[in-house]
């Protein structure tokens, strides 16, 4: 199975889960979160990652998705899944969004290189995502 795991700091990982289950469904058991919460120590947090990959076997393959490149909830994640042995079967991006995330879950079954595939058109298609929103505002006549 390939999965999606989402680490962050505070309550950014299971609140981006909660609309990924909006989206995409709510029984997905592909998705996981967790998250390094104020006062949390990292072994704690590390426990909490070895218990929602409890399942995963070498078989399966792994998204990690991270809010900050280098934070402590990706390093610490990416400590546990290579305690596992899933590093190779494991890519992971720091700077997570909801775009992102949901086209990862969307789309990743149908790749033949899952790796491959969030790191092209997944962080490519985010990249684009990533626009200002802009709305015209008409100008009001001096007419009356």
């Amino acid at each position: 199975m390939r999965y999606v795991l989402l680490v962050s700091h505070g309550e950014f990982a299971p609140g981006l889960h909660k609309a990924i289950e909006m989206l995409a469904g709510s029984s997905r058991e592909d998705v996981l979160s967790t998250s390094l919460k104020n006062g949390m120590g990292a072994d704690e947090f590390a426990d909490n990652v070895r218990e929602i990959l409890k399942d995963i076997t070498e078989e399966d393959e792994i998204a990690l998705f991270a809010d900050i490149v280098g934070g402590s909830p990706l390093t610490t994640a990416a400590n546990v899944i290579a305690e596992k042995g899933l590093l190779d079967r494991t890519v992971m991006v720091g700077g997570m969004n909801l775009p992102l995330v949901l086209s990862t879950i969307l789309t990743k079954d149908f790749a033949d290189d899952f790796k491959e595939h969030v790191r092209s058109a997944m962080l490519t298609e985010a990249k684009e995502m990533i626009q200002e929103f802009t709305v015209a505002v008409e100008e009001e006549s001096d007419d009356i």
